[in-house]
């Protein structure tokens, strides 16, 4: 027995439109609410933007200022065997030390002591920065996090001035799972 064509018709556009429904749903769930708060940040991966040093290449993140209510560039890398075997990342002096200040010609000034935070199974710290000579404003979060001797390091440049306001966002994003897949790549696991 046939199915009449105008029953069809009704059902594959009842498709099309719960799907579009659907589709406009997850984007406006997606974007950040109008005043720039970050509540549902979209990061998508970007190329690594640094040339190659002794520590190779890291993963680099951007979430849109229409996403996060700023723009912040994440940029991820690696240091194996480099990290205090006995403390890990437990004080300022261990983050400066392991952090990829050179990457940005060493430009940064404490803003703040840094917090004790932990991205997945590790523990470390983060810490605010200024990045001195930017224009427009830019800040910076450093966060350091380690396996043992190995150590992982975040720093996260924001194009406003104040960058706790969006550490939050940034270490949920570092307890993410395409950023935790790849630590566990990276150190071996």
């Amino acid at each position: 027995m046939r199915t009449p064509k105008p029953i069809v018709l009704a059902i594959a556009a009842a498709f099309v439109l719960g799907g579009l429904v659907a589709a406009a749903a997850v984007g406006w769930s997606r974007r950040a609410p109008s005043g720039g708060d970050a509540a549902h940040p979209i990061w998508t991966e970007v190329g690594w933007p640094f040339l190659l040093d002794q520590w190779g290449k890291g993963k680099a993140w951007r979430c849109s200022a229409a996403d996060c209510g700023a723009e912040v560039n994440v940029y991820v890398r690696a240091k194996i065997g480099f990290c205090n075997c006995s403390t890990g990342v437990s004080d300022d002096i261990e983050l400066d030390r392991i952090s990829d200040f050179e990457l940005f010609a060493d430009r940064m000034t404490p803003l703040a002591p840094g917090r004790e935070i932990s991205v997945a199974w590790m523990k470390g710290r983060s810490r605010q920065f200024a990045i001195a000579g930017a224009a427009p404003a830019h800040s910076a979060l450093s966060v350091g996090f380690n396996d043992r001797c190995d150590a992982i390091i975040a720093t996260a440049i924001v194009d406003r001035d104040k960058p706790a306001a969006f550490e939050q966002a940034v270490i949920a994003f570092l307890n993410s799972r395409p950023v935790m897949r790849w630590a566990e790549v990276a150190l071996g696991l």
